[in-house]
């Protein structure tokens, strides 16, 4: 991802090292794709380094706005679609080690045999707390009501 830094006139740029980060979105590069990226990569590059808008640009995301505004995201798909990608990858990973962080709270050594539905079902709670937080608890305990036939009622409070 560093090798898209446009500080220093994209001094850091590599474009072996650009390929291998689309290489590991198969989903989004097919086989054809990878082959066209290398020149595409030095063609943008070239034109980046002497388009005046790009010069002292120091976040990938100016990049992309930039790319949009002189419509080199349509000359350049991939590069942009690469872009694209490099700007959500951080949101992704912390996402993910969001939801791993709480599953290590809630699946502690006393709730160890817990079966995945229910794993799942805490986990939704516990990481859409701010949703849950809205619903008042009486609305709950009358679906829970509702869902089957109970022995007695749930108590008021």
């Amino acid at each position: 991802m560093a090798c898209f830094n446009p500080r220093n006139n994209f001094s850091n740029f590599d474009v072996d090292k650009l390929v291998r980060l689309a290489e590991i979105y198969a989903e989004d590069f097919d086989i054809g794709d990878l082959i066209v990226l290398p020149n595409q990569l030095r063609q943008f590059i070239n034109r980046a380094r002497r388009t005046s808008d790009f010069v002292g640009c120091t976040e990938l995301g100016k990049v992309a706005e930039i790319m949009v505004k002189n419509n080199m995201h349509t000359s350049y798909k991939l590069v942009y679609r690469l872009i694209e990608l490099t700007l959500i990858l951080p949101v992704a990973t912390a996402s993910v080690e969001r939801i791993f962080s709480a599953m290590s709270i809630i699946k502690i050594d006393l709730r160890n045999k817990m079966g995945d539905e229910w794993l799942n079902d805490l986990m939704i709670c516990y990481n859409e707390n701010e949703i849950f937080r809205k619903i008042d608890n009486e609305k709950i305990k009358k679906r829970f009501q509702e869902m089957k036939k109970r022995h007695m009622l749930l108590p008021k409070n």
